[in-house]
């Protein structure tokens, strides 16, 4: 009999190892020695663990600390990319004197990119890992980031704001492998509380355009807000690449190189026993494919989550676009009959941004960490399904409420405030319930697949935020309003509730907590 030592567990092997050379059996009289006595005890043939047993005993420490940093870092850039579209727009209709379809077009674009790409980095994510991407995406947001604040014509700008949006698709990754290494009972809690990188990287946009806009203009704003990106492709080559696909993908040594980096950082023992390598999911037929996301077990959940996130990125974007058209036009309550030839025809009226539309902006950014915090609160105690159809129910009401016209400008502000607080709490517990959902060989591709068509509602919003509402704000506020609703049924109808679950590895498993939850 032959001791042979493996990575994170002990086996016993009948045969001989290649060198010929045996492990000698102790002398019972002279006593067992401390090595064999230790595997003695730590070798039982049954005594298996996943990596979400791991993960779980291994709890919330150190690295998942890190990994919040370094993610978050990610989110921030993203945040101030999308950000920067509210503010570029009115200073390219200064600068190249663009009409207001145009001035839609360069948000449109660089939703499109993000669009066309979301399942390409989805499914790179699936099948060479989360890390690779990452990094990948963050060279190239980087790159086409910088080249935008040079672009020498408007037709260049729409070109590489275009390219900037194909790189930005890759973001929502960073939830995927953040969501990966946290334990179960605290993953929803820290991916809401991952917003608040968002939030902090679109206050920090907002000031840095009172800062920069006013002397430098909007070339200078471009390149710095790249800053983040450049900090976060340094950071890359530390990110940790996720054991749950290591797992999937037969890297099995890899996993536990991981798994015990975690127990170190986390200062916990590394579990005893074998890691388990499930042929279901080690082998997956279902892996980084699009279209197993519509097999019989997944398609009804697919098709409205779908739509869910379409209709969220397409009130939430909304918003964000309707805040500096609706304070500037706050007091004419003629505003919904503006006549329509001076837009459609002709160059739009240049207005640039003004200190007072800064703090606007900054206000209502604001919302969005109240939003993070109720929905934490929320959604642990109701469920995923219910916290987002009620909070589209209540963003429904706050956009009814903006069909009112007042002169005071202090109404308007709290009901935007309002509204975005709701509907940011409504894309986090979508982040937080879509990598439940969905088992390890098709959970990067899941979320990707969401992420793309949250982008095509985002194309589609520009259009009536700032196109029809210069035509009827009732008419464009109602749209939002009708959207939010039917979002809010495909929610309660979702077959799947992930409150307190585990995350699944395979379309089985995914099947069997199907089965549980009806």
């Amino acid at each position: 009999m032959v001791l042979r030592r493996v990575r994170g567990y002990q086996d016993i092997d009948e045969q001989s190892p290649s060198d010929g050379s045996r492990t000698e059996l102790p002398d019972p009289d002279l006593g067992v020695t401390p090595e064999i006595e230790m595997a003695s005890v730590s070798v039982v043939p049954d005594d298996t663990f996943t990596v979400t047993q791991a993960v779980n005993a291994l709890g919330f420490g150190w690295f998942q600390v890190k990994l919040s940093l370094w993610t978050g870092l990610c989110w921030m850039a993203d945040s101030m990319e999308m950000t920067i579209l509210s503010i570029l727009s009115p200073a390219l209709q200064c600068h190249w004197h663009i009409t207001r379809y145009q001035q839609a077009l360069t948000t449109t674009v660089v939703f499109l990119g993000m669009m066309l790409s979301s399942t390409f980095w989805g499914n790179l994510s699936d099948r060479y890992g989360r890390k690779h991407a990452l990094t990948l995406c963050a060279i190239l947001l980087f790159y086409y980031g910088l080249l935008s604040a040079i672009a020498p014509s408007f037709m260049w700008i729409l070109l590489l704001r275009g390219l900037v949006g194909f790189a930005i698709g890759c973001t929502p990754q960073s939830v995927t492998l953040y969501a990966e290494f946290l334990p179960t009972k605290q993953r929803a809690k820290c991916v809401v509380l991952l917003d608040c990188f968002w939030a902090l990287g679109a206050c920090s946009e907002v000031a840095l355009a009172l800062v920069v806009m006013p002397t430098l203009g909007w070339r200078w704003l471009l390149a710095l807000s790249t800053a983040p990106l450049l900090v976060f492709a340094l950071v890359c080559p530390w990110l940790p690449e996720s054991a749950r696909y290591h797992v999937a993908s037969g890297q099995t040594e890899k996993a536990l190189v991981t798994l015990e980096k975690i127990a170190k950082d986390n200062k916990k023992p590394m579990l005893l026993g074998r890691l388990v390598v499930d042929d279901a999911h080690g082998h997956s037929p279902h892996r980084g494919r699009f279209r197993d996301l519509l097999v019989p077990s997944l398609r009804t959940t697919s098709l409205l989550l779908w739509f869910i996130w379409m209709a969220c990125a397409f009130c939430y974007y909304g918003l964000v676009l309707m805040t500096t058209e609706l304070f500037q036009t706050s007091g004419n309550c003629q505003r919904d009959t503006v006549r329509n030839e001076s837009f459609e025809t002709c160059a739009a009226e240049c207005k640039q941004l003004q200190t007072t539309d800064y703090m606007d902006l900054l206000w209502t950014t604001l919302a969005e960490f109240p939003g993070i915090f109720a929905t934490i609160f929320i959604i642990e105690k109701f469920g995923r399904k219910k916290t987002m159809a009620v909070q589209f129910v209540v963003y429904a009401i706050c956009s009814s409420f903006l069909i009112i016209c007042t002169e005071k400008r202090a109404y308007l502000t709290v009901m935007l405030f309002l509204a975005r607080g709701i509907i940011a709490g409504v894309f986090q517990a979508a982040y937080v319930y879509t990598p439940e959902v969905y088992p390890t060989s098709l959970r990067a591709v899941g979320v990707g697949s969401c992420s793309a068509m949250a982008r095509l509602g985002a194309m589609i919003t520009p259009y009536v935020a700032q196109v029809l509402l210069k035509t009827s704000i009732p008419f464009a506020t109602t749209v939002y309003a009708v959207s939010a609703i039917l979002a809010a049924v495909a929610c309660i109808i979702l077959p799947i509730e992930t409150k307190g679950k585990e995350l699944t590895d395979s379309v089985q498993e995914q099947i069997n907590t199907k089965s549980d939850t009806n």
